[in-house]
């Protein structure tokens, strides 16, 4: 499986940025995605998650009401919209897809990773 993650940038805080995490390689709507995000001097956290048919998804506390997480399986596609940005989002976001089971918080659960995309939010 191949992930090509795209849609960062910098923005003002109070704007939107849409990512798109794009895949290929195996059947798409096998597997559930993730969105992670790493800022300079911390760890990888979890942001949002969703599961293989999108009825299922899953948020850090921080961006609830914030980011919406979607796919569209017949594009091969996760996407996280990103509203409201505040600066303390910037970092950069990694898209992931994990097999069926297992933890969507986890890092460890998932399988393959994208390259990541910068997302600068100035205040």
């Amino acid at each position: 499986v191949q992930l090509q993650a795209c849609g960062g940038g910098l923005v003002q805080a109070g704007n939107s940025l849409r990512l798109s995490c794009v895949a290929s390689g195996r059947t798409f709507s096998t597997y559930g995605m993730g969105w992670f995000r790493q800022a300079p001097g911390k760890e990888r956290e979890f942001v949002a998650g969703i599961n293989w048919s999108g009825s299922s998804t899953y948020y850090v506390d921080s961006v609830k009401g914030r980011f919406t997480i979607s796919r569209d399986n017949g594009k091969s596609t996760a996407y996280l919209q990103m509203n409201s940005l505040k600066p303390e989002d910037t970092a950069v976001y990694f898209c992931a897809s994990k097999p069926r089971g297992g933890s969507y918080y986890s890092a460890a659960t998932y399988e393959y990773w994208g390259q990541g995309t910068q997302v600068t939010v100035s205040s």
